[in-house]
Formats: structure tokens, sequence, C-alpha cells
């Protein structure tokens, strides 16, 4: 149950890191090419979507784990 538990911490530090990492290229991107600004705002909408998803995936598992 540990390693399921490390590995779950090890998963959600990567989304976390990659989806800060993805708003920052995108902001970039934006700042370098205005004309795409449109479609830039809808990705980082997107990439914030996926980031809350997944972290409620996991509360919603720690809730589980603990209520069993």
């Amino acid at each position: 149950m540990d390693k399921i538990n490390e590995l779950s911490r090890v998963v959600l530090l990567l989304i976390r890191a990659g989806a800060v990492f993805r708003i920052g290229y995108i902001f970039f991107e934006m700042i370098s090419n205005e004309d795409e600004a449109q479609a830039g705002r809808k990705r980082i909408m997107n990439t914030l979507k996926f980031y809350i998803t997944a972290e409620l995936v996991f509360v919603m598992k720690a809730l589980i784990m603990n209520y069993y």
C-alpha cells in the first residue's frame, strides 16, 4: 500500500510540474506571437481544466482510501 501512495504522490508531482511548465511555455509563446494569443488562452484554459481534473481524481482516491 505504501508503494501505491508513493507512486500517487510522484504522479501528482509530475502533473503539477508539467502543468506549470506548460502554462509558462504557452505564456511566453503568446508574448512572442501576439497573433496566436486567443489560441494560447484556450490552451491555458485546457491545461487548467486538466490540472483541476487530475487533482480531483487524486482527492477522490484519498477519500476512498481513508473511508475503506
